[in-house]
């Protein structure tokens, strides 16, 4: 009876395990096998493009890289739900050498540049600093072809704020910007020939200020003469008075 007994258990016990596999769909298993999840070898796309690296949820996440057949483009780094997220670089091909010319690396967020990265426009200039949704936005650095550099505030890709342009030759600018143009108090250093500007620009033009000699007795071709000093009673009130007349118009 024992024996029995056991045997009507483990016939009941099969039933149920039976029942149970009867009633799971089959398109679950398939669905289950269909998800990429995880780490996989290069998946290639309907449209040509290629991807390898980590997935969750039928989604790119985690570690990968991505290949554009189009465009050629590369990137490598990090994704978040299909969206290049985190730190990565973009690449794209160089005809010169037949390799890959880096175009980016740094931060990303919802697959625009963002944080702090360098981007790479051409062999010549490039910029190193903070982004916003894929615009220079914060405090960095560019270098431009003519050998110039400019290193102070940007706002919507665009020099804004306080900044200081360094030409090849030597002379420098310091002071506020507006829109890439020189805009508000500023300095401008004649450094071969040992003099400076400091006064008011508007829209890149200086409206008004003081000529002064600055490192006369150290520059390469100073002028032959010294400025002469200034014999106005009150010569700020004539700048300030310039500076209002100047920028009076401006709203």
């Amino acid at each position: 009876l024992a024996s029995g007994g056991g045997c009507q258990q483990s016939y009941t016990n099969a039933l149920a395990m039976l029942k149970q596999r009867q009633t799971e769909p089959l398109w679950k298993k398939w669905n289950q096998k269909a998800q990429k999840s995880g780490v996989h070898k290069t998946v290639y796309l309907v449209n040509g493009d290629e991807y390898t690296g980590e997935w969750r949820d039928n989604k790119r996440n985690g570690k990968g890289t991505q290949r554009w057949k189009k465009t050629g483009l590369i990137y490598d780094g990090d994704w978040k739900n299909d969206l290049r997220h985190g730190y990565g670089t973009m690449a794209q091909p160089d005809a010169k050498s037949h390799t890959h010319r880096k175009l980016y690396a740094g931060g990303w967020k919802n697959d625009k540049r963002h944080g702090y990265g360098t981007n790479y426009f051409s062999e010549e200039e490039y910029y190193e600093g903070e982004w916003y949704e894929d615009k220079r936005s914060g405090w960095g650095r560019m270098y431009y072809s003519d050998q110039s550099v400019y290193e102070g505030e940007w706002f919507n890709d665009k020099r804004n704020g306080q900044g200081m342009l360094r030409l090849a030759i030597g002379d420098r600018y310091e002071g506020s910007w507006k829109d890439n143009k020189k805009h508000g108090a500023g300095k401008f250093f004649y450094l071969d020939k040992g003099q400076m500007l400091k006064g008011t620009w508007l829209e890149g033009i200086p409206k008004c200020g003081m000529l002064e000699d600055f490192g006369r007795e150290h520059a390469p071709i100073p002028t032959k003469y010294p400025i002469p000093e200034c014999k106005l009673a009150d010569p700020h009130q004539v700048i300030d008075e310039g500076v209002e007349q100047a920028t009076s118009h401006e709203s």
